[in-house]
């Protein structure tokens, strides 16, 4: 018989690992109510518009970014310039007439996201109210501004918009794309619905000036997940962000296996750097009782979703061996997991070429393992993520 210290942990183990596979749907139940009483908002255009600088990151590569300018130049909107942060760049080829362009080539390398929006923002042609962040990958919605505005006139100072997938030509691309939908419903809709913040994803996000300068005044972020560092730090002042769900921007999405073993490997090694920031955010959360830093502190403990489905299976497994009840409880909980995935990802218009790519979800997984083994040397692997989908905007909309 088992030593029931022995017993104690590893119940304490299994409710660790098994909370995350029905929390989701915990919090979707929390949230319907909420959902049926609330109004749907229209962007009003009559708010004043308000002066955004939209920095535009690019590093090693440019060769999508006439497409990414072309976009922004299409906002239905008049007040802002364009700062194009070509780090590493060759900008021989990149020509822009209209004077709101404005193209920066830094002297030396930077290699870093917040350093190539620091080096925006001390070359500001004029004191940006708002600042918006778009990756070198990235085309926009018409409205993308206008959708902002809304939200920045209730009072936010920061905002995230939704990630939809530019592309959707191989497996790899489709399920990334699910999974956007899936972390964009839960981490972004519903996470705000119930009055804490949306987490924020890299791009399409938008932010005051004030707020973003003063969240890294004191800290300098090396590697991956400076998104991370930043949603914390905005939580943390007792701030939420805001979800955006109609600022869309359109994201290139991982289409090769190199690249999603590159890509998730600097992803997964954020993710255990910063995740610890969820139990300072739950304490904080209790002590002023605030149910946005409590919320958004046990999401930021959550694991990436392949590691906790991985380590899910294997608890049913040893289940099914020693413990059928148990075992029977575990198969309960995947059910309320495939149950919440379905309700994020038919809540959209979603493309057909998604819900036919789920059948490649384990060999999806199998390159993420691969990921999460080489975690390592996340930091040594190139910032740049080879982008190759040129689309104009008019391919997206109509």
């Amino acid at each position: 018989m088992l030593h029931p210290i022995i017993i104690y942990i590893w119940t304490l183990i299994q409710i660790v690992i098994g909370y995350n596979l029905i929390l989701p749907l915990i919090f979707f139940f929390f949230y319907l109510p909420i959902h049926l009483i609330k109004k749907k908002h229209t962007a009003f255009r009559s708010i004043p518009e308000n002066d955004y600088a939209i920095i535009v990151t690019a590093y090693q590569q440019t060769s999508l970014i006439p497409e990414v300018i072309d976009s922004i130049l299409k906002l239905n909107y008049g007040n802002f310039l364009v700062y194009i942060v070509a780090d590493n760049c060759d900008i021989s080829d990149l020509k822009f007439s209209d004077e709101r362009v404005i193209l920066l080539r830094p002297e030396t390398i930077i290699a870093s996201n917040t350093g190539s929006h620091f080096y925006a923002i001390s070359h500001f042609k004029r004191d940006h109210k708002l600042l918006t962040i778009i990756d070198s990958d990235n085309l926009v919605h018409n409205d993308y501004l206008v959708e902002l505005d809304y939200y920045f006139s209730l009072g936010f100072q920061a905002v995230q918009g939704y990630r939809k997938a530019k592309n959707l030509g191989s497996s790899y691309a489709a399920l990334d794309a699910a999974r956007d939908i899936y972390y964009h419903f839960y981490d972004g809709k519903i996470l705000f619905g119930l009055q804490s913040s949306a987490t924020l994803s890299g791009s399409g996000m938008a932010f005051t000036t004030e707020l973003y300068k003063d969240c890294f005044k004191n800290t300098e972020i090396k590697g991956a997940g400076f998104d991370k560092a930043l949603q914390y730090e905005i939580v943390k002042r007792g701030l939420r962000i805001a979800f955006a769900e109609n600022a869309i921007v359109y994201d290139e999405k991982t289409s090769q296996p190199e690249q999603l073993v590159k890509q998730r490997s600097r992803w997964i090694n954020s993710w255990f750097k910063y995740f610890s920031n969820g139990f300072k955010l739950i304490k904080k959360g209790i002590i002023h009782k605030n149910i946005n830093q409590l919320l958004f502190g046990i999401v930021l403990l959550r694991p990436p979703l392949f590691i906790f489905l991985i380590l899910s299976l294997i608890c049913l497994i040893i289940n099914i061996a020693i413990d059928p009840f148990t075992a029977f409880i575990w198969l309960i909980a995947f059910i309320c997991f495939v149950w919440g995935f379905g309700i994020s990802i038919v809540h959209k218009n979603t493309d057909p070429l998604i819900y036919r790519s789920l059948v490649n979800i384990p060999k999806f997984i199998f390159y993420q393992i691969i990921s999460l083994l080489k975690i390592r040397s996340a930091d040594k692997i190139s910032v740049a993520t080879e982008h190759s989908h040129k689309k104009k905007l008019d391919d997206l909309v109509n």
